[in-house]
């Protein structure tokens, strides 16, 4: 691994997606990893934490997407408390990136359309599972998802009504980059109203 040059204050651009966009092409470029891969993570209404590995499906000025059940315990803690935090880790590039924002379900046209680029088997096991419910065992699921096939045999399959995508709309992103001597480069950016304002902390 190369040495990184450290992060130039007046150099960052104004707006982070840019940055993130720049960073996300460069963690693409090794074909053995999976730069999509983001740590989750919602809080229960209880005010209990939980985090899980899911895939950037999309990103823009707008935020951050991914899709799932909305019956699953993501799910259901995004409807008591529509606010999460993902985290990106990019070791072969030694870069991480954090973001923190609020949470909305993307349009059902969008979520359509992204159901439909799926592969079949990812589309039947979307209708097979419950997820995160209790279930009995392995053959509980094989039943599952080949009641799932003979219902759908022969034809499209709709997206279900309970599995969508949610769109992370951040208002604070942190990028990290590796130094030596621990001396790593951190810079914030907080939206406040419609700008965003950088500052960089210690590390």
């Amino acid at each position: 691994m190369a040495e990184l040059l450290a992060l130039v204050d007046d150099q960052m651009p104004d707006n982070p997606h840019f940055l993130f966009a720049n960073w996300f092409e460069a963690a693409q470029r090794e074909p053995a990893a999976e730069p999509t891969a983001m740590t989750l993570a919602t809080v229960s209404d209880e005010g209990r934490p939980a985090s899980r590995i899911v895939l950037l499906k999309g990103h823009d000025k707008r935020g951050f997407v991914f899709y799932t059940n909305f019956e699953s315990r993501k799910g259901r803690e995004l409807a008591e408390r529509p606010v999460a935090a993902l985290t990106f880790w990019w070791p072969w590039i030694e870069r991480q990136i954090r973001v923190e924002g609020r949470v909305q379900k993307v349009k059902e046209s969008e979520a359509d359309a992204y159901f439909a680029s799926r592969p079949r088997a990812s589309q039947l096991g979307a209708w097979a599972s419950s997820q995160s419910r209790t279930v009995s065992g392995r053959a509980e699921l094989d039943r599952e998802m080949q009641a799932v096939e003979e219902r759908f045999r022969d034809r499209e399959v709709p997206r279900p009504p309970f599995w969508g995508g949610y769109r992370l709309h951040p208002d604070r992103i942190e990028f990290w980059q590796h130094q030596d001597q621990r001396l790593h480069d951190r810079i914030r950016y907080c939206l406040e109203g419609t700008d965003w304002v950088r500052e960089r902390l210690a590390p």
